[in-house]
């Protein structure tokens, strides 16, 4: 049998925060604004990304500390980033146009 050597309860640390967090970044995607919940859900994910690299693990902690901080730090800042292209061309046309050869 597995035991637990020094756990009594098992640490949350910031999980519920960002649970709720991206709960009601997609209850506004489905109600209000896509462009609007898209964004909140990014910087969720990208507070979860802040916490996670300064220590507070409990749930949030999946693989190696660096690895989850590059991988939540890329998904917030693309999701983010998505949100603000969502409605605005002109924005669409400059990032475009740093690609284009």
């Amino acid at each position: 049998m597995l035991s637990r050597q020094g756990t009594d309860r098992e640490t949350w640390g910031p999980y519920p925060l960002i649970l709720v967090g991206a709960a009601v970044g997609v209850l506004v995607i489905f109600i209000a604004d896509p462009r609007w919940g898209g964004f909140a859900l990014g910087a969720v994910i990208m507070i979860a990304a802040a916490l996670r690299f300064a220590g507070y693990g409990g749930q949030l902690a999946l693989r190696g500390k660096k690895s989850d901080v590059i991988t939540l730090s890329a998904f917030g800042f693309v999701m983010v980033l998505t949100s603000l292209l969502l409605y605005n061309n002109g924005l669409k046309a400059l990032i475009l146009s740093l690609f284009a050869p």
